[in-house]
């Protein structure tokens, strides 16, 4: 990630709540409706050879009801039969029969190893669709969520190899010609990774654009690109311009070159090892002084040498050229006393005495790496004994001591350090280079939103106790990343639910939601002002507001498959039952 700006996230302090006093458990009773599926859902469930984190994160927990940002009051599902079934809500919270908007071409059930079928809307009027067998559609839909103008109209599908699923795609016209782009995730097998899990995480970056040759328009693959990991990305999505790529994940992502790149990356590895060269000196050191060895030329002569001392600077310069060494010294010499003769191997050799005796330099002259320390075997001895007593070969020796060594069975879980943390990266489109990154550290994932479907998707992360919002900006370098809302307490609370399958919140950031896997759907709303009054009595004073829990339980017994979450209400897909439960009254 050489070259990328290393960026963090700038959090609001008027959207932080300090003084925030937890949730009451609200026993208000929450509308709750239901609808009887013609079908059931077409849950694909995991092979016997799906078995790594990575398989059960990307296709286990998947969601397979979909929200369309663009019109809100409606969610579609794929069922057992391959149809796209649509179910809008109308008259507040009456739910309509669901109702097939398309049919998937292939025979699902002929496919062996075939994903969950999935489904992305990229803008109010196209759609990205897979069947899970590896086949791609780029569908003109018409204006959804009305049976008379919608109507789905193939325009594009091409099979594109190892199934997949689709993590995003959005709709943009660039120079007068639209295009459509489409991120699809695969978990494929890696026979090189011996020590890992054996499997290896792909995003390809797939760009289909409007090709006009005689009056004839069609749609064609324009560019594929492929990017791979060693996790499944907890967040990925592309720019609304489709210029750019952000990406959070555990493990880092790159760009794989095609063969051109390739050879270009290979030679300019090959050249490299050729343009390393052997130290330009070497030096070494005791307590009292630091000996310089400088190779010269073999006509090198004692006049052809000009060596100048100072307290905290050393110059070296041969033959009126420009200096063979010169910078400031790590720390002050004896400038005095200090030397240089010219040795029969025809090297010139450089005397400095410490003016502080004892101290260790780390380096000769700083910021100069052209030169090598010599370290002896006395040397190494004596700082092999300087720290050994911080070392130990058991555990804990001498635990009364008044400075015991660290134990490690002292440490708890919180304490572990991870060899990868996550990270948020944005990829540049045309340079497929990383541009942006942060290191997210203990700032945990939680889950993803569409506030606005002209944006990219918000991400929630964990800080602290709290869940903060936040709303990438691709086209604003200087606010990339934008606190937009918090959810006071919600990171520490959705810690202890066990449980949790799915996490969402409110478009407009009212309350946010989880669901376990079966049954229970939890509702944690921002606080609002009370119409009675209420006093603290630990602390005497009147409470202003209060946020309040709810707790819903669903009339089914099979597992949760699908949750989204609108300003109004949220939907909840088991197998055989859509669910609407009545959060916020509407507008």
């Amino acid at each position: 990630m050489a070259g990328a700006a290393h960026c963090s996230l700038q959090a609001k302090r008027l959207l932080l709540d300090p003084k925030f006093e937890g949730y009451k458990l609200s026993l208000e009773p929450l509308a709750c409706y239901q609808l009887g599926l013609d079908a059931a859902v077409a849950e694909v469930k995991l092979r016997d050879d799906q078995y790594t984190l990575d398989h059960m994160r990307a296709f286990g927990m998947y969601n397979y009801l979909h929200l369309d940002s663009w019109y809100q009051d409606n969610v579609y599902y794929i069922d057992q039969f391959g149809r796209v079934m649509n179910v809008s809500v109308t008259l507040d919270t009456a739910l309509q029969k669901p109702r097939e908007v398309f049919r998937l071409p292939t025979d699902l059930s002929a496919c062996d190893n075939r994903l969950c079928a999935s489904i992305h809307f990229s803008s109010s009027t196209w759609v990205t669709l897979s069947d899970g067998t590896g086949r791609l559609f780029l569908i003109k839909s018409g204006k959804r969520g009305s049976s008379a103008s919608e109507k789905w109209e193939i325009v594009f599908n091409e099979e594109l190899g190892i199934p997949f699923i689709i993590a995003h795609s959005v709709s943009f016209v660039k120079s007068d010609v639209h295009s459509v782009a489409v991120l699809l995730l695969r978990v494929e097998k890696d026979e090189l990774d011996t020590k890992g899990s054996g499997f290896h995480i792909t995003l390809e970056w797939v760009t289909i654009a409007e090709i006009s040759k005689e009056g004839d328009h069609r749609y064609e693959i324009f560019k594929r690109r492929v990017l791979q990991g060693k996790s499944v990305p907890h967040y990925a999505a592309i720019e609304p311009s489709g210029d750019g790529l952000m990406i959070v994940s555990y493990k880092p992502f790159k760009f794989m070159q095609d063969e051109d790149n390739k050879m270009e990356e290979d030679n300019d590895d090959t050249e490299a090892p050729a343009e390393r060269k052997d130290p330009l000196y070497y030096w070494q050191q005791t307590e009292d002084d630091l000996t310089i060895t400088v190779h010269i030329p073999q006509d090198t002569t004692k006049d052809d040498i000009k060596v100048c001392f100072s307290p905290d600077n050393l110059s070296v310069t041969l033959k009126d050229q420009p200096p063979l060494m010169e910078g400031n010294l790590y720390s002050s010499v004896d400038h005095e006393s200090c030397t240089w003769i010219i040795r029969d191997d025809k090297s010139l050799e450089i005397s400095l005495i410490k003016k502080n005796e004892g101290h260790r330099w780390p380096e000769l002259i700083i910021g100069d790496t052209r030169g090598e320390c010599v370290v002896d075997s006395t040397q190494c001895s004596e700082i092999a004994d300087s720290l050994m007593h911080l070392t130990s070969e058991v555990l804990n020796p001498n635990p009364e001591k008044e400075n015991p060594p660290c134990n490690a069975q002292e440490l708890e879980e919180c304490d572990a350090f991870l060899e990868d943390s996550a990270s948020l990266c944005r990829f540049d489109g045309d340079t497929l280079k990383v541009t942006h990154v942060i290191n997210l550290g203990s700032n945990q994932y939680l889950f993803s939103v569409v506030v606005d479907p002209r944006e990219m998707p918000c991400f929630c992360l964990r800080h602290d106790v709290d869940a903060l919002l936040w709303q990438p900006h691709s086209d604003q370098p200087e606010n990339m990343w934008e606190h937009i809302a918090t959810f006071n307490a919600l990171g520490y609370v959705q810690a202890s639910k066990q449980d949790k399958k799915f996490m969402a919140c409110a478009p407009d950031h009212s309350y946010a939601a989880l669901c376990e896997c079966l049954r229970r759907v939890f509702i944690y709303r921002q606080p609002t002002p009370l119409s009675t009054v209420l006093y603290n009595r630990k602390e005497g004073r009147q409470v202003g507001q209060v946020a309040k829990q709810l707790v819903a339980t669903l009339e089914a017994n099979d597992p949760i498959l699908g949750f989204q979450a609108t300003s109004e209400r949220l939907f909840v897909l088991t197998t055989k039952t859509l669910f609407l439960i009545k959060v916020n009254p509407g507008n």
